[in-house]
């Protein structure tokens, strides 16, 4: 009975340890997609959130295209498609300003409103 224990006692510790290696592996891929999840959903909201703002305004500073760029190449990465991409593609068409001019459907900022009051 020792020597049948002994003699499979190797073959019982591989595949126990091959059995606990893979319910952690499967555990670990279980959650790295949950992030993949998570982050591809905080980074599609975050574009929806700069696209809507840069189209309702009419305009997009050099740095904020270069930053949606950025974003869109993270949610792009992660399998993002859809609207998203199309948000994107609008923005790309929208006038190149050095300095952002309004904040709210064609607002001008405060200091230009201020400046015509005055003149």
């Amino acid at each position: 009975m020792l020597e049948i224990i002994r003699d499979n006692f190797l073959e019982f510790f591989c595949a126990s340890a091959a059995a606990a290696l893979s319910a952690l592996i499967i555990r670990l891929y279980n959650r790295f997609r949950g992030l993949l999840t998570a982050v591809l959903a905080i980074n599609h909201d975050r574009l929806y959130q700069v696209c809507s703002f840069y189209l309702r305004t009419g305009q997009i500073t050099v740095e904020e295209l270069k930053n949606l760029e950025y974003l869109y190449k993270g949610y792009h990465a992660l399998g993002g498609n859809g609207t998203g991409t199309e948000l994107y593609i609008k923005c790309r068409e929208l006038p190149l300003t050095e300095k952002r001019t309004r904040w709210q459907d064609g607002e001008e900022t405060a200091d230009k409103r201020e400046r015509r009051r005055h003149s």
